[in-house]
């Protein structure tokens, strides 16, 4: 099969085109033909020697996010059969080879695809939806009128949960640049703050849940955000964690922290797709590249100011 394998860790170069052995799904395991795979910060910190680094082997095929259609099912499996539309977030953190044409993961990791999207919008999806739904539903278990504070909120994180956060009756207050506000708006955003004119912190008060997109590696945004919570409330630190230093600021201040790591979940994934038919959520995707020009979409997201997710398209 096609794949885009890294033999060692360094820059987009790494990423190279080449032929790789089929894998052959194992019981309860499905094996999917993928028609299109979604590119996350994950992926390049990864391929730098961060990121989920320390749990892959060489040679690496990257990719977590996959939409694709079942092509052979493992003994066992009842759940779903050949010829199946699905999409999943297979193996996270272990390594999925998410950028090759046929994929194995255990089979209650899949979901079939929303119907309403095609491979290429359904492939931006798992990772960054997953992450935004167990934060914000299963962490915070925000509730309708809560104030949510969600930084970094135009990206491919961020534009699901001021989706799901509006879906969950919260007050949306969503950190981007001034020219992603009427398009925040639109996705349900009450209010929407430029960080590149204003402190958030100067801005909103008050917060329930804070979701951290950013990091205390830029600027200290996670820090800044205990500022903007009210007495009790929770900073759900995503992108660097929480250190010691951030947990002791955090309980001086009277408010929770905790670090947050997506898992692989089938059936919230079904949750989600039946959202996004129900016309409840909807998918942006900024730009999309051939599996081929995997670095290219690599240079692009790690560049920043992406709108929504990157995509890698597989053609037969």
């Amino acid at each position: 099969m096609r794949a885009v394998t890294v033999r060692e860790f360094g820059g987009p170069e790494v990423l190279a085109a080449e032929e790789a052995a089929r894998p052959e799904p194992l019981p309860t395991e499905v094996l999917v033909r993928v028609r299109a795979a979604g590119v996350n910060p994950v992926d390049w910190k990864t391929r730098e020697g961060r990121g989920m680094a320390g749990l892959q082997t060489f040679p690496l095929i990257l990719g977590w996010d996959v939409s694709g259609v079942v092509e052979e099912v493992g003994f066992g499996v009842t759940t779903l059969a050949p010829g199946d539309e699905v999409y999943s977030m297979p193996r996270f953190p272990h390594a999925a080879g998410g950028y090759a044409e046929y994929v194995t993961a255990p089979a209650r990791q899949w979901a079939r695809k929303p119907a309403t999207l095609d491979h290429m919008h359904a492939a931006a999806v798992p990772l960054a939806a997953l992450t935004a739904w167990q934060a914000l539903v299963d962490t915070a278990r925000v509730r309708p009128g809560q104030r949510v504070l969600i930084t970094a909120a135009a990206g491919g994180v961020g534009h699901f949960a001021v989706q799901f956060a509006r879906h969950l009756g919260a007050h949306v207050i969503a950190t981007a640049s001034a020219a992603r506000h009427q398009w925040l708006k639109d996705l349900g955003a009450d209010e929407t703050i430029d960080y590149t004119a204003t402190r958030f912190e100067e801005a909103a008060a008050e917060v329930d849940v804070v979701l951290d997109l950013v990091g205390d590696e830029h600027d200290q945004t996670s820090t800044r955000s205990l500022k903007v919570l009210r007495p009790g409330g929770l900073l759900v630190a995503v992108p660097s964690g929480v250190s010691p230093e951030l947990a002791r600021a955090a309980e001086a201040a009277g408010v929770r922290a905790t670090a947050f790591l997506v898992e692989p979940d089938g059936p919230a994934l079904a949750t989600i797709a039946g959202l996004i038919d129900g016309g409840q959520v909807a998918v942006e995707v900024a730009e999309t590249f051939p599996l081929e020009h995997a670095a290219a979409a690599h240079a692009r997201g790690a560049a920043g100011r992406t709108r929504g997710k990157l995509v890698l398209t597989l053609t037969d």
